[in-house]
């Protein structure tokens, strides 16, 4: 299994993920096609489906004009969401296939949209498993709650993706990851593992290259979204339980400016 990160407007991320013995490739949230396909084509591969995260024009407005250039392909997309373009609509629990060696488990994450789709990819190859999250989890992250709660993005985070093997591979729908350490670290200032992931973040982009993927266990350290949990993290935030700190944490982010976070009882 090869997955080759294709960046695509500002600072989306596209995905193929490439079966290396079929040479067929799944597609995820192709939002600029002729990139997405170009890149098959120079990994030898060929695009068999397309996975969609959810119906966001920024993952899901490419789906039409990846039909039109591929006759005949198979776009999913979450039942409960109006995914553009969408032939197949999936549920947590579907389950499809990249041959007969990847196998692929739709998980339903709901909250920054109510039918996002993450996808988890194993291997019969023994390789570490891959999750695509879309907007629900990002490097050091999650998703603004547009159509869902915190008590969703808790399930959908902790819950869901927090379950998956700790050596899961996290690739994520924006390259945010930069700015997402800059504010965690604004959080939990004393997060020795956040101030390495940040300097070798720098270097990543410094050097033109991705900052994807983290995996599960590293997200469990550097993102203070996954590590609500945790009594010292509630007690940061006046919080009495793990959902009532992602809350407060999700408005603090929406509104922070790029600065220094500076705690009063007023602002939780």
């Amino acid at each position: 299994m090869k997955i080759i990160p294709v960046p695509c407007l500002e600072d989306n991320y596209a995905y193929l993920i490439v079966n290396e013995s079929t040479k067929k490739a799944a597609a995820v949230d192709p939002v600029e096609p002729e990139k997405v396909l170009k890149a098959a084509s120079e990994a030898g591969a060929e695009v068999d489906f397309v996975l969609t995260t959810h119906h966001h024009w920024d993952h899901a407005g490419g789906n039409e004009k990846m039909r039109e250039q591929v006759p005949g392909i198979k776009v999913f997309g979450g039942s409960l969401d109006n995914v553009k373009g969408c032939t197949d609509q999936v549920e947590n629990g579907t389950k499809l296939s990249l041959g007969n060696d990847i196998e692929i488990l739709c998980l339903h994450t709901p909250c920054h949209t109510k039918g996002h789709i993450s996808y988890y990819v194993t291997s019969k190859e023994g390789e570490d498993p891959a999750v695509f999250t879309g907007d629900t989890l990002f490097i050091a992250g999650c998703g603004r709650f547009f159509e869902g709660t915190a008590e969703q993005m808790y399930q959908s985070l902790i819950v869901t993706l927090g379950s998956l093997p700790k050596s899961t591979r996290v690739y994520c729908g924006h390259e945010y990851t930069l700015k997402s350490l800059k504010f965690m670290l604004t959080l939990e200032p004393e997060n020795e593992k956040m101030k390495q992931k940040l300097e070798w973040a720098e270097k990543q982009l410094e050097a033109n290259q991705p900052t994807v993927p983290s995996t599960i266990g590293d997200e469990f350290q550097i993102n203070t979204f996954m590590r609500v949990d945790l009594p010292e993290i509630q007690a940061k935030f006046g919080a009495k339980s793990p959902v009532e700190a992602l809350r407060e944490v999700r408005k603090i982010k929406d509104n922070w400016k790029g600065g220094n976070v500076i705690y009063c009882r007023a602002m939780l």
